[in-house]
């Protein structure tokens, strides 16, 4: 395992993605350096390298090069392949962040009763949230920066609408926990007053009577992570 660099775990992975797995594949050393973002030179040192260790074996006919995975270079990949994804299981399945009641400007319970929000609620959350918005500040640099990661993903979305004054703007929501016991909701608002550092909270009930909470009380929320945030593009 020692002996494998990074672009040796790029180059089997592309190799076992051409079926290299049990047959002996025709490779140019220009498309493997193309697919794992290196010269051609360097991907011939690595299959070079690779030999060497006895990771691959290598045919070569004139220009043609025919390339298989050992069963030792398998057993490596399948050994980091065994590690990585312990590693992705143990991950944690939500994001934690700390911060303390503040109070708003009070447009939460106006816009929480318009119609055409109630009625979204309703049929998207099973609920219409009690009417005001709960102000969280968050505490460090660290729960702001991971609060941004929601503005991109697809949460429970109220639809933006019109009447004869203005337009309003979308709400995403995303289930969530107050102090570990109270149902809640992120919301995130396609527009907002609020700088990085305050979050909003909806709930169906008062969340500070039912919390008995006031401004400057600590609290911890946690937010279940969207499976999407783990969606990754190949390396190959």
């Amino acid at each position: 395992m020692t002996e494998l660099k990074i672009q040796h775990i790029l180059t089997l992975a592309y190799l076992l993605s051409q079926g290299a797995k049990h047959n002996f594949v025709t490779i140019t050393t220009s498309s493997l350096g193309k697919s794992i973002k290196k010269s051609q030179q360097a991907a011939s040192k690595h299959l070079l390298e690779l030999e060497n260790n006895q990771f691959i074996e290598r045919i070569i006919s004139g220009r043609n090069i025919s390339v298989k995975i050992t069963p030792k270079g398998f057993s490596e990949m399948t050994k980091l392949s065994t590690i990585l994804q312990k590693c992705l299981n143990s991950s944690s399945s939500h994001v934690e962040l700390k911060g303390i009641l503040v109070s708003g400007m009070g447009e939460g319970a106006y816009y929480m009763s318009l119609k055409g929000y109630t009625k979204q609620f309703k049929s998207k959350i099973g609920y219409i949230p009690f009417p005001g918005t709960l102000n969280v500040k968050l505490d460090k640099k660290v729960d702001q920066k991971a609060i941004q990661q929601f503005e991109t993903l697809n949460g429970i979305t109220i639809e933006s609408f019109s009447d004869e004054k203005r337009t309003y703007g979308w709400v995403k929501c995303f289930p969530a926990k107050l102090n570990q016991s109270i149902d809640c909701q992120l919301i995130v608002l396609e527009r907002t007053h609020h700088d990085d550092s305050i979050i909003e909270l909806i709930s169906k009930e008062c969340i500070r009577k039912s919390g008995k909470l006031q401004d400057g009380s600590k609290v911890t929320i946690k937010i279940p992570v969207p499976s999407e945030i783990f969606q990754t593009k190949s390396l190959i």
